[in-house]
């Protein structure tokens, strides 16, 4: 089961990390559109936008960047926080509710439960 917590730790930090990639990608998708309308008040608003949108990404990526980090190293504060990001993944289909299941399954399981300080 050691295995499985360490490949769950791997996996939400994964998950986050394609979130962070993502805002990235909108950041610089807006801000391109926007210097290429040639219209300074069209970027300054797409620019606005976009950067609004990628600091939301990043905040909400951050909790499973953590939990990930937390569960390699077998913190129990990380065990509850993956399962609080379980149950929010759920209706993330399909990637987070895969996520959700396969964290529910190491997580509950009794012999896991024991790797936890």
């Amino acid at each position: 089961m050691q295995q499985h917590v360490r490949t769950l730790g791997w996996l939400f930090i994964i998950y986050s990390a394609f979130l962070d990639f993502v805002a990235i990608l909108v950041l610089v998708a807006l801000g391109a559109a926007g210097a290429l309308s040639g219209d300074r008040q069209v970027f300054f608003v797409t620019g606005t936008v976009a950067t609004g949108i990628a600091i939301i990404l990043l905040i909400i990526s951050l909790p499973g960047l953590i939990a990930g980090a937390g569960l390699l190293k077998y913190q129990q504060w990380a065990r509850i926080l993956a399962l609080v990001l379980a149950v929010l993944h759920v209706l993330n289909f399909p990637f987070g509710t895969a996520l959700s299941i396969y964290a529910f399954w190491v997580l509950l399981n009794s012999e896991s439960a024991g790797l936890f300080k």
